[in-house]
């Protein structure tokens, strides 16, 4: 066993302390107390009490975390800082029948932010415009040429959504030309929040909520509750009802899946209770978008979010019209909503082969310099002509591979101006650094979250930034590198491996951030008749020593080593992975999803 762990190897499952993907291996650590409480009070087989407590999941709040309530969880409006002036300003700007505009990020939590106010004040009797800045000509967030088209288009108040806390050059040419401005946003800002009437942000320091998991959407959907309870103080519901809020859950979960926050608390509930929204499909946009990929419509799961419609959405601001997606998402016509979600389900396909494209060239750039060698805290890579809208996908990707952060940037060839977007590394901050970054001179423009972050900058200082990010990073990512360990809940054989034992796990459900799904290892399997698909994904049947066998499928890493052992047909192998539903034909089954193998030889 390898003497580089520590207390990590010592503790390592199976033995593994390095896997083929460069891994350890552990047990995911769970409260012996805590699951035996788990056990009594939810009556619950100590398999799941167990996954439950080493969630986190205290013994008085298995509850609420298998059966969240709004009731139970929802936060007072009241808590963030500026939510009762948000309300209070916007609510007085439309009794006074000004005109009020919403500007939106071009990506789902954006969409999903800016349709939820749409249909809230759709209720009260009022259409909201719509202002979603272009990618390739306008970038992120508010600036003030933006402000000035709305400026002359009537405005006489924006409400930014999922954008503008860290715009504050950008608010204060709004104040400037006397244009009202509430900003509703979640991503990192500094301590000087900008110049507007309020400043809504769950991370914004100072703010004592404790909902900084919090997609916009989320904060959003807090302030429609603040909005109502502002209409009630003011007699607003004298003569019309009340908007019930509770019908648009739907797209508070949509933006949460496709932001990825953390499944915790309050943000829990939106996701559990928006799916079971979703599934009714009554918001014409998502069923049309849901035909239009091809899908079958029936009880929504996290992966329609995240996998199905949000691509499709994101395709308009990625590649397309950067308003699609709201559009999509706040209309009641049948006949619209049809024609914007073909429009979209095209973007996609075309999305696919231009990130394609990238992806492939950006590993050759990368594996050509060594850009990705082990000493390195972060990829930086660069190319020209690379499409901005698929710069963070192709991140999200080479982070997948390389286990760091990866930031991809695309140079326009004419003005020599990149634009580039970032996916981090759980214990790397990259949206502090990239923050640090700009301060120091270097960027243009940039900002972000902890595991994502974007950015403007001149192309010839890509190795400045790259310098830069390395030292920066170097520390955080020794951290980073002790915490990459894969975390497993049970071993199990693939005679276990059934829809029962993927249906009891399938309670603690939705899954993401802060509740990963369940993981399984199998132990001693042997890959039979392996295929390399399209893609590069790897399909086998995992046999075990009893001859048991279970399907599977690893993706994308054919020309990696772990696609290459599973490729090969060895008997031997550890592999770690999940169930997933197999229906198709109505069988009913499952698949198991390969994450990591590791070859007991090589330990």
């Amino acid at each position: 066993m390898a003497d580089d762990g520590g207390a990590k190897t010592l503790n390592a499952f199976l033995g593994v302390s390095r896997s083929l993907s460069g891994r350890a291996w552990r047990q995911r650590p769970a409260d012996a107390a805590t699951t035996r409480a788990h056990m009594q009070t939810l009556n619950l087989e100590e398999p799941l009490a167990r996954a439950l407590a080493s969630r986190g999941v205290r013994s008085d709040q298995g509850q609420d975390f298998l059966t969240p309530t709004l009731r139970s969880l929802f936060p007072d409006p009241s808590s963030f800082m500026d939510m009762d002036a948000a309300a209070e300003a916007i609510l007085n700007t439309l009794q006074a029948k000004a005109n009020i505009h919403v500007f939106a990020d071009y990506d789902v939590d954006g969409a999903s932010s800016a349709a939820l106010l749409v249909r809230w004040f759709r209720a009260m009797g009022h259409e909201l415009s719509i202002y979603v800045p272009d990618r390739m000509t306008e970038g992120y967030g508010p600036s003030a040429k933006a402000f000035d088209t709305l400026k002359a288009s009537g405005a006489d108040l924006v409400i930014t959504v999922d954008c503008g806390a860290a715009a504050n050059e950008a608010l204060a040419h709004a104040a400037a030309i006397a244009l009202n401005v509430v900003v509703i946003d979640h991503h990192l800002m500094r301590s000087e929040p900008p110049r507007a009437l309020a400043v809504v942000n769950p991370n914004r320091p100072g703010c004592t909520s404790g909902q900084g998991n919090l997609a916009a959407a989320g904060v959003v959907f807090v302030l429609l509750a603040a909005l109502n309870r502002e209409g009630r103080r003011q007699g607003l519901f004298a003569e019309r009802p009340e908007p019930d809020i509770r019908q648009w859950l739907d797209l508070a979960a949509l933006g949460a899946i496709c932001d990825v926050t953390g499944l915790t608390g309050f943000n829990r509930a939106l996701i559990s209770l928006g799916l079971k929204v979703m599934s009714d499909w009554r918001n014409p946009g998502l069923r049309a978008l849901l035909a239009a990929a091809g899908a079958e419509p029936g009880p929504a799961k996290s992966n329609h979010a995240g996998f199905i419609l949000g691509p499709r959405i994101n395709a308009g601001g990625r590649i397309g019209r950067s308003d699609l997606g709201a559009r999509l998402l706040s209309t009641d016509d049948p006949a619209e909503a049809e024609a914007l979600a073909i429009e979209l389900d095209a973007l996609n396909l075309s999305r696919r082969d231009v990130e394609r494209a990238v992806t492939d060239a950006a590993v050759r750039r990368v594996e050509a310099t060594g850009a990705h060698a082990d000493e390195s805290a972060v990829v930086v890579v660069a190319g020209e002509d690379w499409h901005p809208g698929v710069v963070g996908i192709v991140a999200g990707r080479l982070r997948e591979r390389w286990r760091k952060p990866v930031i991809v940037i695309g140079v326009d060839p004419v003005t020599g101006l990149g634009k580039g977007s970032g996916r981090s590394q759980p214990g790397m901050n990259l949206g502090r650094a990239i923050q640090a970054a700009w301060e120091s001179g270097i960027l243009l423009a940039g900002g972000g979250h902890a595991m994502a972050a974007g950015l403007t900058m001149e192309g010839a200082r890509v190795p400045e930034l790259t310098a830069f990010l390395n030292e920066r990073l170097a520390t955080e990512r020794v951290e980073a590198v002790a915490q990459d360990v894969l975390e497993i809940d049970a071993l199990i054989d693939p005679s276990a491996a059934t829809r029962d034992l993927f249906e009891s796990f399938e309670r603690l459900a939705p899954f993401g951030p802060a509740n990963p799904e369940p993981s399984f290892a199998l132990s001693g399997v042997q890959a039979r008749e392996p295929v390399a698909m399209n893609g590069g994904h790897v399909r086998c049947r995992l046999v075990g020593p009893d001859g048991a066998s279970v399907k599977a499928i690893a993706w994308r890493c054919a020309d990696l080593p772990t696609g290459q052992a599973l490729l090969s047909g060895q008997g031997g192998l550890s592999v770690v992975g999940r169930l997933k539903a197999d229906d198709w034909n109505g069988r009913k089954g499952v698949q198991f999803e390969i994450e990591d193998v590791a070859d007991p030889r090589m330990i």
